[in-house]
């Protein structure tokens, strides 16, 4: 059982994360570092030596990598998953990879489980990623561990390649959207400060929360796309594209593209939903965490990083 923190003081605690080497598992790794953590992060590839963290090559399908993540660790946080590709490969890296990882967590004799899904699991139906984010979350809440799983919706912030379209089209002045709809999202830094906070908190176990930048109702996309067109001094012109539309730029992608396709028939679907806002009831309680990034100048650091990065 992860021990409760003395008030005052930070609890230092040994963390095994997976997922560490994507976009939020980047971030997590270095404030979990900041934060005193001793961390043991999952990589397929060799890294270079980071102070406070250790490197286990291995992957979801590696028994034996996993269980030398899992062995001594006080937590788990599972963040890996795959976010582009087939059904079959959904189900082979979401669901079978995080029963995988509770595998070797429950045979290192860890209880407390972090696991990191996505809103999309809330409409199964409408998307093979949303129906595997579904089923990796039914193998959480069935492992008899100490589990939150924690339901990001759109992430943002600095080394984002997923939202980087929509900063590009702002600065260019013109904005294709799906149909009308709305949205949450969520500043990296917030969603992984969340993350550090759940390790200790026991009222979290058995939860899943829904975490957002605190807005009611949501980012209408016309009102998010013109937000992003003010920091380039652009009065970005918006457009949105019909559903059918979207699927025939999708089967062009698959033809031209075949298996590197990026708008795929499955976020389309997903796209085209009118509500990916954040449940109320859900959002995790005030006194455990709450947003601190105001969205706008969340973006306006975004854009900066990546103008720094040269990457717009």
């Amino acid at each position: 059982m992860v021990p409760l923190p003395v008030p005052g003081r930070i609890q230092v605690t040994t963390l095994a994360i997976t997922g560490g080497t994507g976009f939020v598992g980047q971030h997590l790794l270095r404030m979990a570092v900041e934060k005193g953590h001793s961390v043991r992060a999952l990589t397929r590839s060799a890294q270079a030596a980071v102070d406070g963290i250790e490197w286990v090559e291995g992957a979801l399908d590696d028994p034996a990598s996993l269980a030398r993540l899992a062995e001594g660790a006080d937590a788990v946080i599972h963040v890996a998953g795959r976010i582009g590709g087939t059904r079959a490969q959904f189900e082979e890296a979401n669901v079978t990879g995080t029963a995988n990882m509770i595998d070797a967590v429950r045979s290192a004799g860890v209880r407390r489980f972090i696991h990191i899904s996505s809103l999309a699991a809330r409409e199964p139906h409408l998307s093979d990623y949303g129906w595997s984010k579904a089923r990796s979350e039914k193998v959480a809440a069935a492992s008899g561990l100490d589990w939150t799983i924690v339901r990001p919706p759109a992430v943002y912030g600095p080394g984002d390649k997923e939202t980087l379209e929509l900063f590009k089209m702002a600065k260019r002045g013109f904005v294709a959207l799906p149909p009308p709809g709305h949205f949450s999202v969520i500043h990296v830094s917030d969603l992984c400060r969340l993350i550090l906070a759940l390790i200790d908190s026991r009222a979290s176990f058995s939860q899943t929360y829904e975490p957002d930048d605190g807005r009611d109702g949501g980012w209408e996309h016309r009102h998010f796309a013109r937000t992003l067109g003010r920091l380039f001094d652009q009065r970005a012109a918006t457009l949105s594209v019909p559903k059918a539309v979207l699927h025939g730029a999708s089967a062009l992608d698959r033809l031209f593209r075949r298996g590197n396709a990026k708008l795929t028939a499955d976020r389309v679907r997903y796209f085209c939903h009118p509500d990916w806002v954040v449940t109320a009831h859900k959002r995790p309680p005030q006194t455990l965490w709450s947003p601190m990034v105001h969205t706008p100048t969340g973006l306006k650091e975004t854009a900066d990083w990546y103008q720094a990065q040269g990457w717009l």
